[in-house]
């Protein structure tokens, strides 16, 4: 599984507004604040665009708070691609960041729906084949990155639900599984309407260490919940609150700022 910090980056990504268009450009941005034991740890800012069939995605991610003094990480993230019906088709995903003095990049590029390559820096340590789950060719067909894996194509809330998202990271394959929780309403800054709450599961299936307690406990025993709220007219949801229990903790990742922009 990817370090720390890759983690930390992906749990960020769950809170993107996106969209989809099939006409004029529509623009989106939002801004969320990461919490832990009611602690905020992290900012992160996003904007996405969608013309066409295309879409892009920028954000930034900087620690916050108290985290600063244990781990002051910043960076950035892209994510570009197309939409083919209903869903998104990465192009390339990026992700550059630096904790302390210790810069990473995670580099993704697709074809067809297909991973055609993956580069990190630092390079994963050598695994132990004893130990070690590999990735097989399939396991790379039609997944999404972790920003393209957090959005929601559906006719309305009520179908939201109900699916398997296959989530690749730029080392582990994974599994998300979301199953109806609750309904409700929320409001915040350029939303305010009905929501969904789904509970996701975490299934790893390739990339990753066996007997791993990390991936065990988020496996087995971990409670997350996403909360998704529409963006627009568009048939898109997109998370706009969600938790993860951790074996020390509750993490929440909560959206001041959800709206369309011109």
């Amino acid at each position: 599984m990817l370090r720390a910090s890759h983690a930390v980056f992906t749990l960020l990504a769950v809170a993107l507004p996106t969209a989809t268009s099939t006409a004029a450009t529509q623009s989106f941005k939002g801004e969320y604040t990461v919490s832990f034991l009611g602690l905020s740890v992290a900012k992160a800012t996003f904007s996405s665009s969608y013309e066409g069939d295309t879409y892009s995605i920028d954000g930034s991610v900087s620690s916050a708070g108290l985290a600063t003094l244990f781990d002051d990480t910043q960076g950035t993230i892209s994510s570009k691609g197309k939409i083919s019906g209903r869903q998104l088709q990465p192009q390339a995903f990026r992700a550059d960041y630096k904790s302390g003095k210790k810069a990473s990049m995670i580099d993704i590029q697709f074809a067809n729906g297909v991973v055609t390559s993956t580069k990190v820096v630092p390079e994963p340590k050598k695994r132990n084949p004893k130990n070690w789950i590999a990735l097989g060719a399939s396991d790379l067909a039609s997944v999404l990155d972790p920003m393209a894996a957090t959005v929601v194509h559906a006719d309305s809330l009520d179908k939201v639900c109900g699916r398997t998202v296959k989530l690749y990271d730029g080392e582990m394959r994974a599994n998300l599984v979301l199953t109806y929780a609750s309904k409700g309403s929320t409001s915040v800054r350029g939303y305010k309407g009905e929501t969904v709450t789904c509970r996701m599961g975490f299934e790893p299936v390739a990339g990753y260490r066996k007997n791993r307690k990390a991936l065990k406990y988020l496996k087995d025993r971990a409670v997350i919940m996403v909360t998704f709220a529409p963006v627009g007219q568009t048939g898109v949801y997109a998370p706009i609150h969600a938790t993860v229990t951790t074996q020390i903790g509750t993490l929440t990742v909560s959206a001041g700022r959800f709206e369309a922009t011109e």
